[in-house]
């Protein structure tokens, strides 16, 4: 499988980095605001990570500057299977208006993404007429949470005729703020007193500021994630009782707290009981993301081979092995 990775921040580089362990994809092509990088034999992922901060793959030896990497993407077409848009999720409507540009460029493919946001994913879902007719499949919301956890939500809900809640309790550290820059501000969304807009227009020395009264920590609570929107698309429960929070640690690699996902249900006997799903805390975010995206890029070209169409969320899909 050819793959394109659209953003070479933290998690396209972790991207890049897990299809290079793999023989079941190879990445052809990848850009970032400042350029784009191509090369039909592969792309050699050492030297993807090696771009700074504040660099660009346009500096690499397949490089080239572009106002408009994206575009240059999308000229590509056929020599490309699938896309993992792993790119900031602010605005809201900044992912749905990078796939419409896919479709509108004639792309026939697969398409991926690790969306946040339950206001984001809905308006990828109102694209799936638009996804459909152009003979593509979009799996959506496909990272840890919104994504594994989802997915392991609507598992684990089989033991029940009744589901009460699904409580996500995240935790995520990282050695340094800069690697993973948009993915901060995403989550400095979430905090009393911000949106969307505030934080997208945040400088890196205000975000810095910020971090600083924190001691690098964010603890946040009923977050706008959208594993509320596809849980209940899946059926497993209403957005209302879907709750998401966690810590995240911009300061150091170890997780302030273990990721767990509780679902809250009632069998058939009437006894009330509760599934636990918990990552270990050796694996990292850009393990816990990347690895399922990829994982359901299989699984959306697995679709596309198949001619099932359109657009779908983590929980109703189980992510492919990519071997």
């Amino acid at each position: 499988m050819r793959v394109a990775i659209l953003g070479a921040g933290g998690l396209g580089k972790a991207a890049a980095q897990i299809i290079e362990c793999k023989s079941d994809m190879t990445l052809v092509a990848i850009a970032d605001a400042g350029g784009w990088a191509a090369d039909s034999n592969g792309l050699d992922a050492s030297q993807i990570a090696q771009v700074k901060v504040g660099g660009s793959v346009a500096e690499l030896a397949q490089g080239q500057d572009s106002d408009d990497s994206i575009g240059e993407i999308i000229k590509m077409g056929n020599a490309i299977d699938g896309v993992f848009l792993a790119l900031p999720n602010l605005p809201n409507n900044f992912i749905p208006g990078v796939t419409q540009r896919f479709l509108d460029g004639g792309f026939q493919g697969s398409f991926v993404d690790a969306l946040k946001r339950t206001r984001a994913m809905e308006m990828m879902f109102d694209l799936d007429d638009a996804v459909r007719a152009a003979n593509c499949v979009y799996l959506t919301g496909c990272g840890a949470t919104p994504g594994l956890l989802t997915a392991a939500a609507a598992l684990a809900a089989q033991s029940f005729v009744k589901i009460e809640k699904v409580d996500i309790w995240w935790g995520v550290g990282i050695a340094r703020w800069d690697d993973y820059k948009a993915t901060i501000r995403e989550d400095i969304a979430h905090l009393p007193g911000y949106d969307v807009e505030k934080a997208k227009l945040l400088s890196d020395s205000e975000v810095d500021a910020l971090l600083n009264e924190t001691e690098g920590k964010l603890e946040l609570h009923e977050m706008e994630h959208a594993d509320d929107v596809m849980l209940e698309r899946a059926g497993v429960i209403g957005r209302d009782q879907v709750h998401v929070g966690g810590v995240m640690d911009t300061r150091s690699a170890t997780k302030p707290v273990s990721t767990t996902m509780t679902l809250t249900g009632v069998t058939f006997e009437g006894k009330r009981a509760q599934h636990k799903f918990v990552l270990g805390d050796e694996t990292s975010m850009a393990a816990n993301v990347c690895g399922p995206a990829l994982g359901y890029l299989k699984r959306a070209h697995w679709l596309r081979e198949r001619g099932v169409c359109g657009v779908f969320g983590s929980a109703e899909m189980m992510p492919m092995v990519v071997k």
